[in-house]
């Protein structure tokens, strides 16, 4: 196996390895996934003067062409040095075109394939992790401690130091989704230049609306039963670029989640209990919410209901075109089900 465990992460990226030239890039966080796919192919064209850069493939055209990607990939560089090949999987398979690049002889290009949530045994997931010559990196959301990293990086880049609470308070506003979340602190240290720290006060100011670009509206509400604010969010979640498919993996997460909750209750526990026991822990903001779905639903309940939001995240990868329309679809049938409980 060629899977790259979470703590070593960083360090493979920090190198262009010969021997395992492609790269698949996948995870329910496409921001965080199209950070490192960004980072690492700035990384592998450094040095080549060819003036074309980097070649840039939609994975639906060459899942109708797959040996595209193998004449892309063995195509000398016009002007010398690498060639670097960079892959948006899309709805249409690729992995033929995938294994025929993995079975190239003489593979020198570096190619990277960027893609969704991939379950371990999805095809283009385990042809990569199976192959001698492929590294597969998972891309989950960032957790607390990775939040305060990525906010005190950009702080000291940008030359100002963050309050404790400022920052405990921004890790709570924060996680949904990394370029969401980059842009948030960007705003707020822009907000915040000239003045000697940043402060809470300054993150309430200016990052109010963050949970909504962290999808955690939209998860809370629909879970919660509230369908007009669930689907307020998922527009504004939308419009920041999201896909239907993603969200709806996230309220899947977030319905595992509670329903481990709702075990623990029904085995005895508080709600409350529950809810100070979470890890990572939920955010004061969130917490009525929470609290009401917790309330609402049952375990049973919840295994149907996960079910039902399961199949349709199927149908909403299998169909692009349809997909933000099959999640809204998917959240407003949730969102009814927690109120008829």
């Amino acid at each position: 196996m060629v899977a790259v465990r979470p703590g070593d992460v960083e360090a493979t990226l920090s190198r262009v390895d010969p021997l395992r030239p492609v790269l698949l890039l996948f995870g329910p966080d496409i921001g965080l996934v199209r950070e490192r796919a960004r980072v690492f192919l700035a990384k592998a064209a450094t040095g080549s003067t060819d003036p074309f850069g980097i070649v840039r493939l939609d994975g639906d055209e060459i899942a109708g062409d797959p040996g595209r990607l193998v004449d892309e990939a063995g195509t000398v560089a016009l002007f010398g040095g690498r060639r670097v090949v960079s892959v948006r999987a899309g709805a249409k398979n690729i992995v033929p075109a995938v294994d025929a690049l993995l079975a190239m002889p003489g593979l020198e290009a570096v190619v990277v394939i960027e893609a969704g949530d991939l379950k371990k045994n999805a095809p283009l997931r385990a042809s990569c992790e199976s192959s001698p010559r492929a590294l597969a990196i998972a891309c989950y959301a960032d957790n607390e401690r990775d939040l305060a990293r990525l906010i005190d990086t950009m702080a000291a880049g940008a030359g100002l130091a963050i309050d404790r609470d400022a920052r405990e308070e921004l890790v709570g506003l924060l996680g949904g989704d990394r370029l969401a979340s980059r842009g948030e602190i960007e705003k707020l240290l822009l907000y915040a230049a000239g003045e000697p720290r940043v402060t809470a006060a300054h993150v309430r100011d200016i990052v109010g609306d963050a949970s909504a670009l962290a999808l955690d509206e939209v998860v809370d509400s629909a879970l919660a039963g509230l369908s007009a604010e669930a689907i307020e969010a998922y527009h504004k979640a939308l419009g920041e670029g999201m896909r239907g498919d993603v969200i709806l993996g996230l309220v899947a997460r977030a319905a595992q989640g509670l329903h481990l909750m709702r075990l623990g209750i029904e085995a005895g526990g508080s709600v409350e209990r529950a809810i100070d026991g979470a890890r990572p822990a939920i955010h004061f903001r969130r917490k009525p919410l929470v609290e009401k779905a917790l309330r609402g639903w049952t375990a049973a309940r919840l295994e149907k209901a996960l079910l039902a939001v399961d199949d349709a995240l199927l149908a909403a990868r299998r169909s692009a075109a349809l997909g933000p329309v099959l999640a809204e679809r998917a959240l407003l049938q949730l969102a009814a089900t927690a109120r008829r409980g």
